[in-house]
């Protein structure tokens, strides 16, 4: 009984000296006791036993700036124990600046006051400070990318933390994919060496969508186009073999670019793209990637799911490969934008997420999309995104419409993203190739 009372006195000292606050130490105790896997050290050895650690992994995605900040216990497990994550983004993305640099210098600077509030003085210049910019800046023409980077890197360089070499870099597409999987394979409990069962993730951003699972057959692997679409990375002296791909120009809002045929147009300024996914009376600027388009619904034609589907076709078909393997293999969690749009439909609540059948995003789309004049949605783009994201689903990967997704934000109170697991391989170089 004694040791029972002894036990969270011994935390609240072990997490007080690390300068955490009292409903920090509150939510880290509740971390602490809900065992993830096992890893936790036991607790019956010396307090010094197990170190606590920091680090800041920054998102430089297409439509916003997002910093993951990570309390991590040492644990004795290869992998060490996540105890906290502090996260905060702001809009727009460091792309819509890609002519005036000094402003997303402006947008990390900003956020790196939640840094210095979140970790500990003392802790700083041992904390690493890392920044992984996605498709926004793959998008964008090399040079602009480049004084974007340089800008940031001078920010990293004057701040007190950490700046490891190669701190700030655009990623490729298919390592978001693969950390991405690590991470919620991390969070779910089953990233370890006696595995069997993993999930499978995917994830839309607003340039790119990704696809990784680990799959059961050979076929999978052997019936892949081209070699790209299989990586492998080593943990616990064991190799896993992904299916992973990331399709660049078929995230949410590069999709809705080239559905409504607006990809490296010219003319901006007088143009108007129309597109039967829109409102028929609906006509607006919409900006992405830096630039405005003017877009409008078709007034003199039809509008609804229909001829929307034909529209966003054509931005899926013969660009997605469909695995060999999908139909029952894996539990599949779907985030980013996946999650947003769902919520934005009324599929699913905004704070605990939930699970959908891909019908569930097929039938939303028919009811915004033919009730459009009537009922005008939440976002004038609704109908269009639901189309294309059941196409995706359907057309694209190929999955049944009764395959059931797991929508979610966070898992465990910490965001779905690849953020956390690029971070892991920060510490552990994963030997993702």
């Amino acid at each position: 009984m004694k040791m029972k009372l002894t036990v969270p006195l011994l935390l609240l000292v072990l997490l007080s000296v690390t300068g955490l606050s009292r409903a920090q130490v509150k939510t880290s105790l509740l971390d602490l006791t809900d065992n993830m896997w096992g890893i936790l050290p036991s607790l019956s050895r010396p307090a010094n036993h197990s170190r606590i650690f920091y680090a800041v992994m920054f998102d430089a995605g297409s439509t916003g700036t997002r910093i993951h900040i990570y309390t991590f216990i040492q644990s004795d497990s290869e992998l060490p124990v996540l105890d906290n994550e502090m996260f905060h983004s702001i809009k727009p993305g460091l792309s819509a600046y890609a002519d005036s640099p000094e402003m997303a210098g402006h947008t990390v600077r900003m956020l790196l006051k939640v840094a210095k509030k979140t970790v500990p003085r003392l802790e700083w210049k041992r904390t690493p400070l890392v920044l992984r910019a996605t498709a926004g800046l793959r998008l964008l023409a090399a040079e602009k990318a480049q004084l974007l980077l340089k800008q940031v890197q001078h920010v990293f360089d004057e701040s007190p933390f950490l700046v490891p070499d190669n701190s700030v870099s655009v990623m490729n597409g298919t390592n978001e994919g693969i950390l991405a999987w690590i991470s919620l394979n991390y969070l779910t409990g089953h990233l370890n060496a006696q595995t069997k069962k993993t999930v499978g993730i995917l994830d839309l951003g607003g340039g790119s969508t990704q696809i990784t699972f680990l799959p059961k057959l050979r076929k999978t692997i052997e019936s892949v186009p081209v070699a790209d679409y299989v990586a492998r990375f080593d943990i616990f002296n064991s190799t896993f073999e992904l299916y992973t791909y990331s399709y660049l120009g078929n995230g949410l809002m590069a999709a809705r670019l080239a559905t409504l045929g607006a990809v490296g147009a010219e003319g901006l300024e007088w143009r108007v793209f129309k597109s039967s996914c829109l409102p028929k009376k609906f006509r607006d600027e919409w900006r992405f990637g830096g630039l405005t388009y003017q877009v409008s619904g078709d007034p003199d034609g039809y509008a609804g799911y229909k001829l929307c589907y034909q529209e966003v076709l054509k931005v899926v078909k013969g660009i997605i490969h469909q695995p060999y393997e999908l139909k029952d293999s894996n539990v599949f969690y779907a985030f980013s934008y996946y999650f947003d749009r769902a919520v934005d439909a009324g599929l699913i609540d905004g704070v605990r997420g939930g699970m959908l059948e891909v019908r569930d995003f097929k039938k939303r789309a028919k009811e915004v999309c033919n009730k459009m004049t009537k009922y005008p949605p939440i976002s004038s783009f609704l109908c269009m995104d639901l189309t294309y994201i059941t196409c995706l689903l359907k057309d694209g990967f190929g999955f049944k419409e009764s395959t059931v997704l797991q929508l979610t934000k966070k898992v465990n109170n910490v965001e779905a993203s690849w953020a956390l697991g690029a971070t892991l391989d920060h510490f552990h170089n994963l030997n993702i190739h």
